[in-house]
């Protein structure tokens, strides 16, 4: 019946033991929370995704002094909506819970539409930059940043697919 001697205290050498005993309720919560989105914030998802969405909301603001396409502006505010969503979900955790949507694929989706939307509407505003006023100009270049930043997104988003764990 030895069982050892018990320290009210740790030892110098000894090392700290790993808390085993499974977790129910609100820290079996707590403990995901703050294992599962560790890999969101420490791999680059975040700072590219907060990156896209100060841009696409400053190109927004830079818009609110002119009246461009109602479209253009519609579709900016969808997907500003979108990356406010992504960013809570993968902070909160809760696309474990969530079994019936492969969040990565759906994450990919909209980083690579973004992309190409953000992209496509540069180019063409770059195409006729003689006629657009100034803040239009500016608003563009801040969308040109936010498609960048969502191309970033792609590749980091890739060892999903691959089936590797980036840590």
């Amino acid at each position: 019946m030895a069982s050892g001697i018990r320290y009210a205290f740790r030892p110098k050498g000894a090392q700290r033991k790993e808390d085993t005993t499974p977790k129910k309720g609100i820290r079996r919560y707590l403990f995901e929370l703050k294992e599962g989105n560790k890999q969101f914030w420490l791999s680059g998802h975040a700072v590219t995704k907060l990156i896209t969405l100060g841009c696409i909301i400053t190109a927004l603001d830079y818009f609110e002094s002119m009246l461009p396409h109602p479209v253009l502006v519609l579709v900016l505010s969808m997907e500003v909506a979108i990356y406010i969503f992504f960013i809570f979900l993968n902070t909160f955790a809760i696309n474990r819970y969530i079994t019936f949507i492969f969040w990565p694929m759906t994450d990919l989706l909209n980083s690579l539409f973004s992309c190409v939307f953000l992209a496509g509407s540069v180019f063409f505003a770059f195409k006729a930059r003689r006629t657009l006023p100034k803040p239009y100009l500016t608003a563009m270049i801040f969308m040109g940043v936010a498609a960048i930043s969502c191309f970033l997104d792609i590749f980091l988003q890739l060892p999903h697919f691959r089936g590797l764990q980036m840590r």
